[in-house]
């Protein structure tokens, strides 16, 4: 409802924008609603929904837990019933977690969201982990493991009995995190019980399932692609059905699901687009999981399924880097943060191909959390939001691709070479000032000589290696000695696919790990 007290209905061509609240950022972040250790109350919940409000945001989605423990009044999983057996199974006492006290006094997470979601005139889902394996190496740790004893609070939500006591319904792959295996009927009916009491208890106006909390889903050496299918399409269509006997006011409720943006994932899940689009999909969430990136198969995925809302997801991240030293596995990784003009090259990118909108995930997390090596840190920049919901704007504003190499980097001796690919969207009026290429090594490029070419061409070299907009966030930039630039001419770029060849002509062995080109 809006202030008023009347329902917002939501319209089919405004819903531009989606907003992911992982509720757990409320927490881990120091926000101005939120200091370093507090424990959690409501009104930092309801104050993580009203940052969103008159921003552009069209629809706010809350991940109410890792999909394992209920953050809400279940019935097939009580929050007192899960925390007697947590103390029980794993013999400690969970007396400081930040979360537990207020569902133990009967919060309700999902109730208190879609309240705030009504007044603040947002459109409310929920967003629900379908295969989470956050914690899940710890699940057979004998009573007072060191492992669980140093963190109970956060294996106290990423446990529960039904994983600990069904060892059977276990997999992980090299490489995978440990997760449940959607072939058992049992598997799916316990996930399903969750997703139906959100959907009956709660005026929600979507559902999304979130199917990149992770995968795979089945051993692939047990299960055929089209077994897979078959499960998958069913389990969608169920969930469908739900939806729609349990609407109030007759109204239909969205179902969205989050997905690889790449094809050649989808069929280790039983991803089939078309066919999950019959069943009852209205909305595609893609997603390149943690960090934002301007390529996967954006326009290829439009083409199967033209009719259906289709948005790409962007993170607070454009890289990954070294984690720091700590006594946790979570929360140490360092990373560079995203940039205005990053956000909104790649939404400008989206909405040439095709696409509907722009989905934003992790945004809180360019605050204070985890390691403090990881600082320094930011107020989210909400200020973009309104921007990556206009199409027209976007496409008069300079741009800037990025293509992340990975930890590791690409890694090049003398006279050596590698390629790579830009999918570029032509602004309005074309390129007119041209702009400029980077690398940036993981040590100093030292007397290095190098070469770039874009589509064949070669470029001529700048000493001008400065970032080529504002920058505010300093994380994981480089200096100037760990880059080359070269200029690039406006007539040198084309719409689409852009051909970009790094050489290293002479001097020591250097490992690449992030290239960018800026262009207006």
């Amino acid at each position: 409802m809006n202030n008023d007290g009347n329902r917002v209905e939501m319209k089919h061509a405004p819903m531009k924008v989606l907003y992911s609240n992982d509720t757990t950022h409320i927490i881990s972040c120091t926000s101005p609603y939120h200091r370093t250790g507090e424990a959690f109350g409501q009104q930092m919940l309801e104050a993580s929904v009203d940052e969103t409000a008159d921003t552009g945001v069209d629809v706010h989605m809350l991940q109410p837990g890792l999909g394992v423990v209920p953050w809400w009044k279940s019935k097939q999983y009580p929050y007192e019933q899960h925390f007697r057996w947590f103390e029980k199974t794993y013999r400690v006492n969970v007396d400081d977690n930040l979360y537990a006290q207020y569902m133990l006094n009967g919060g309700d997470m999902v109730e208190a969201f879609v309240q705030r979601c009504r007044q603040n005139s947002l459109a409310c889902f929920v967003s629900l982990r379908m295969n989470d394996g956050h914690g899940k190496e710890f699940v057979d740790q004998l009573p007072n493991a060191e492992a669980i004893s140093q963190i109970p609070g956060f294996t106290l939500h990423c446990l529960n009995h039904f994983y600990k006591e069904h060892p059977e319904y276990r997999f992980e792959l090299p490489g995978e995190k440990r997760v449940l295996n959607w072939a058992h009927a049992e598997v799916r009916e316990w996930m399903f019980g969750f997703i139906r009491e959100l959907c009956e208890q709660y005026d929600l106006d979507g559902f999304e399932l979130d199917f990149m909390r992770f995968l795979p889903y089945f051993h692939p050496e047990e299960t055929t692609h089209d077994q897979r299918v078959e499960i998958m399409t069913a389990f969608i269509d169920r969930v469908r059905t739900l939806l729609d006997q349990s609407s109030q006011f007759n109204r239909r409720r969205w179902l969205c699901v989050r997905v690889p943006a790449f094809l050649d994932q989808h069929g280790k899940m039983g991803l089939d687009l078309p066919r999950w689009v019959d069943a009852g999909v209205d909305m595609v969430n893609l997603s390149f999981s943690y960090i934002s990136r301007q390529d996967g198969d954006l326009e290829a995925i439009r083409k199967m399924i033209p009719n259906t809302r289709l948005y790409v997801e962007l993170t607070h991240t454009t890289r990954l880097g070294p984690w720091l030293p700590a006594d946790s596995i979570y929360d140490t990784a360092t990373y560079r943060r995203a940039t205005d003009e990053q956000f909104y090259t790649a939404a400008h990118r989206a909405y040439s191909r095709g696409l509907d909108g722009v989905s934003l995930f992790n945004f809180p997390y360019y605050r204070q959390h985890g390691h403090p090596g990881r600082a320094p840190f930011h107020e989210p920049p909400f200020h973009i939001v309104s921007h990556i919901g206009d199409p027209a704007w976007l496409a008069k504003q300079p741009q800037h691709y990025f293509i992340s190499k990975g930890l590791m980097g690409q890694t090049l001796k003398a006279d050596q070479s590698f390629h790579e690919t830009f999918d570029m969207a032509v602004p309005n009026g074309g390129w007119r000032k041209g702009g400029k290429l980077r690398i940036q090594a993981i040590d100093d490029l030292g007397e290095s000589h190098w070469k770039a070419y874009l589509n064949g061409q070669e470029l001529e070299e700048t000493d001008d290696r400065n970032e080529p907009y504002e920058q505010p966030y300093a994380g994981l930039i480089g200096t100037p000695q760990q880059h080359r630039a070269w200029t690039v001419p406006a007539g040198f770029a084309r719409d689409r696919n852009n051909s970009v060849q790094i050489k290293l002509v002479d001097g020591e062995e250097a490992a690449v790990i992030f290239v960018d080109l800026a262009i207006s």
